[in-house]
């Protein structure tokens, strides 16, 4: 018999199945084969801020990391067809190669694969599932890695590390052993293909090609501001060296047009010079002219009184 619909939360129109039994992804769930599977099942996420915090930054960092991948947070993944019951619900889950469209459940069959990378941030209220139950149902699904944090350090039995993670091998479940870096403890998740490390209460992830760490939501703002003031330095600087530069050219302008100036006025003198000294020479030739002239009349004169 199919298992029928789970409880919804009031007022919440579902949506409604075509003749298969089979409905479009809506927020409320979707029709699978005559079987509803909701999109919630009514539980907080979050017991604390903490863990919520925890939870969302991981997600943020890893779908900022990887934005063609299915990344979510509190999702219900359904693992077993036809049975609403065998669900559970992953704090963070990642799944390569699935699209990164929105959805209101995984349901691991539709998809054709269980998800790559799973977090479960511990909570007093939930610890034991993490550690033991949904270790064994993510086993069973063969999700290739399973990881608990524990960001207040004081949820997970005594002596275990604040974060671990486990690599399916063989079918089952061994623990990823760390290593010390600069003091810290890191280890590396092959699903992700990146190292990871507890950081305060938030989880940092690295990019081991690189060796950068993957910034937070908050330090990539910071960054993104600390740019655009960058650029918005260097637009000022250019401008203000474009307007040195321009009253560079005003002032060569007019240092040449002073220069045309002082030339046209030194030619303007060579010529005036060069004018008065015609004209003393022309003076001069006239008064020569005027002695000899004088000359040749006195000497006619001369010859005309016979002195000659």
């Amino acid at each position: 018999m199919a298992a029928q619909p789970a409880p919804h939360p009031a007022g919440t129109a579902l949506p409604a199945a075509d003749a298969r039994g089979n409905s479009p992804d809506g927020p409320a769930g979707r029709w699978l084969d005559g079987v509803f599977y909701p999109a919630s099942d009514g539980q907080p996420m979050a017991d604390n801020s903490w863990q919520a915090e925890a939870m969302m930054t991981a997600a943020m960092d890893l779908h900022t990391h990887y934005p063609r991948a299915f990344v979510t947070t509190d999702m219900l993944l359904y693992y077993e067809r036809g049975v609403v019951d065998r669900r559970t619900a992953p704090d963070v889950l990642v799944a390569f190669d699935v699209g990164s469209d929105h959805r209101s459940s995984y349901v691991v069959w539709e998809e054709g694969k269980p998800p790559d990378w799973v977090l479960e941030v511990a909570s007093r209220s939930t610890v034991d599932k993490d550690v033991y139950e949904k270790a064994d149902i993510y086993q069973a699904l063969l999700v290739p890695e399973y990881w608990l944090f524990d960001p207040e350090g004081d949820v997970l039995p005594a002596g275990q590390p604040r974060l671990q993670g486990r690599r399916l091998c063989h079918g089952e479940y061994v623990p990823i052993q760390p290593w010390i870096e600069g003091g810290r403890r890191l280890l590396r998740s092959e699903a992700l293909g990146l190292d990871v490390r507890a950081e305060g209460k938030l989880l940092r992830f690295r990019d081991p090609v690189t060796g950068e760490d993957l910034l937070h939501q908050d330090e990539e703002k910071a960054r993104g501001d600390r740019e655009a003031a960058a650029r918005q330095a260097e637009t000022v600087r250019a401008d203000q060296e474009t307007v040195r530069a321009d009253q560079e050219t005003v002032r060569a302008d007019q240092e040449t047009v002073r220069a045309d100036q002082e030339a046209a006025a030194r030619q303007a003198e060579t010529a005036r010079a060069d004018r008065e000294a015609a004209a003393r020479m022309a003076e001069t030739r006239r008064a020569n002219e005027a002695q000899a002239r004088v000359a040749e009349l006195e000497a006619a004169n001369r010859r005309l009184r016979g002195e000659a």
